[in-house]
């Protein structure tokens, strides 16, 4: 259930230029949000400034650009994901830069603080990108700034399109167990939630699990598919064994790819699971896992722009 908030002062969404990020932005202007991104210095705002987001230049890392960016600002979305940019800033954006963030957030008294956390981040330990959002949640709990966390399980769009159009090749790529039932989520729905988490009465520094009707595994996944797309789509497995060889091998000189093996370790547990108990009461039924992956598989029919 949302509660209309009437203000004209605008939700700062950070991560903006993302995929994700976006998506929120153009949802928040849908609903009639006056919307202000933070845009680092060197990255191009062009698309925003063209449907009327005012732009806010800054850094997760720089904390004075932070309070800039928030001063008179209603509420905060932040889809930044240091993680999937996959560079030597990563781990301080999603530690320092979310600290960052939280400390700002708090000096400024925003209204509503909205996370986007990970599903089971308070599990795994092991698995640091997972772990750093569970801390991002404590800091935030700790300043008492209001927030609401969203705990999204693993993003099928991006998953299906790792190695290209699986509708063209036929073929989804998996690192592990292909029937080991675990959640997730389409980017567009999660864009939805968090542009509705900023008005929905929620209490604060609530936790809320995001997926499907029910989990199902990969393997399931592309037999849906398959069935829509009326093609076969086979679905290879890479044997956990060789995800850990790589992540002890690989993992010291690239962190990401030692992040990356215990996170399908991790799946492979079969722990990845969400209670969408609270995300049917917020933001009404979860979605099927049928109409989900139809929705996928027809944006992936979709001709290609030129």
């Amino acid at each position: 259930m949302n509660t209309p908030h009437s203000t004209t002062r605008p939700v700062l969404v950070v991560g903006a230029t993302g995929a994700l990020g976006g998506q929120v932005v153009d949802e928040l202007l849908r609903r009639g949000k006056n919307v202000r991104a933070l845009v680092r210095p060197s990255s191009d705002a062009s698309g925003l400034q063209r449907k009327g987001v005012e732009i806010a230049r800054g850094d997760m890392l720089d904390p004075d650009s932070l309070t800039t960016a928030m001063d008179g600002a209603d509420a905060v979305v932040t889809t930044a994901a240091g993680y999937t940019r996959g560079d030597k800033k990563a781990r301080d954006i999603d530690t320092t830069g979310n600290t960052n963030l939280a400390d700002a957030a708090h000096r400024s008294g925003i209204r509503r603080f909205v996370l986007t956390s990970i599903l089971t981040s308070d599990q795994t330990p092991d698995v640091p990108h997972f772990w750093h959002k569970k801390l991002a949640e404590d800091r935030l709990e700790q300043l008492g700034v209001p927030f609401v966390a969203l705990r999204p399980g693993a993003f099928l769009d991006q998953i299906a399109s790792m190695t290209g159009n699986p509708l063209d090749k036929g073929r989804l790529l998996w690192m592990g167990k292909k029937t080991v039932p675990l959640t997730f989520v389409l980017t567009s729905d999660l864009a939805v939630y968090l542009a509705a988490a900023v008005d929905a009465d929620v209490k604060d520094a609530e936790r809320v699990d995001i997926g499907w009707d029910r989990p199902l595994g990969i393997g399931e996944v592309g037999d849906i598919m398959g069935t829509r797309a009326g093609k076969a789509i086979k679905v290879r497995g890479v044997p956990s064994a060789l995800t850990r060889v790589a992540g002890a091998v690989v993992g010291p000189f690239v962190p990401m790819v030692k992040d990356m093996a215990a996170m399908f370790r991790w799946f492979d547990g079969g722990g990845y699971v969400a209670d969408t108990t609270r995300q049917t009461q917020l933001f009404g039924p979860a979605p099927t896992a049928e109409d989900a992956i139809a929705r996928l598989t027809a944006e992936l029919s979709a001709p290609r722009r030129p």
